[in-house]
């Protein structure tokens, strides 16, 4: 080292100040949803405001409403993900050749895989984490499993048929609400268990007596 270098201390408080980098608007979006649903997976977490979520993302209130109208547009980002991961393989399975019980078995196996890999979302579906949120919110979660319903319904009506029913309406339909009820309960209990008992507990046991 020659005499004029400076030691590793000094060279370092010379450093330039680090400077965080900004993000683009879309990234920021996604970090916004990505820290709410992190949140939203603490078991018995008090009610997540617009403060509370400024805080954890260290950012102010004023920069998330930057990217997002309101906490009900924030929450809505959240379900538009729920939807386009649920049915762009629902759709899939849908599509494919095969038995219709075994695609309804799928559809209802997928969307509970789903709930036990995001138990933020989880708390999202059953409600659990829209109380005292904007009324719309409820309404497009039943929306989205109106159509999982139709889905469940529009391939039991295809086993139904093949199986020769008298009636493959009534009998899809019946089997579709149960199977829904069904894939409801396994996450409520998921959610109000602190996400200690799995949605997939006894599942194949369960689609093999509901499927059959």
């Amino acid at each position: 080292m020659s005499d004029n270098a400076l030691p590793d201390d000094a060279a370092s408080d010379r450093e330039e100040p680090k400077v965080r980098q900004r993000m683009k608007p879309g990234q920021r979006r996604e970090q916004i949803l990505q820290t709410l649903a992190g949140m939203l997976e603490r078991p018995g977490t008090e009610r997540i405001t617009t403060a509370l979520l400024a805080a954890k993302l260290e950012v102010s209130e004023a920069a998330l409403y930057r990217h997002f109208a309101s906490k009900a547009q924030m929450f809505e980002g959240l379900i538009d993900f729920i939807e386009h991961s649920l049915f762009s393989l629902i759709n899939q399975i849908a599509e494919r050749e095969g038995d219709g019980a075994h695609k309804a078995a799928r559809m209802v196996t997928v969307l509970l895989q789903f709930g036990e890999k995001n138990p933020g979302m989880t708390r999202v579906m059953v409600g659990d984490a829209l109380v005292f949120e904007n009324e719309r919110l409820h309404q497009r979660m039943n929306q989205l499993f109106e159509r999982i319903e139709s889905a469940l319904r529009q391939v039991l009506r295809a086993a139904a048929e093949a199986n020769q029913s008298a009636s493959p309406t009534a009998d899809a339909q019946v089997r579709a609400a149960a199977l829904l009820a069904f894939a409801l309960g396994q996450l409520q209990r998921f959610a109000r268990s602190g996400f200690k008992r799995s949605p997939m507990d006894h599942l194949d046991a369960s689609l093999a007596l509901m499927c059959r």
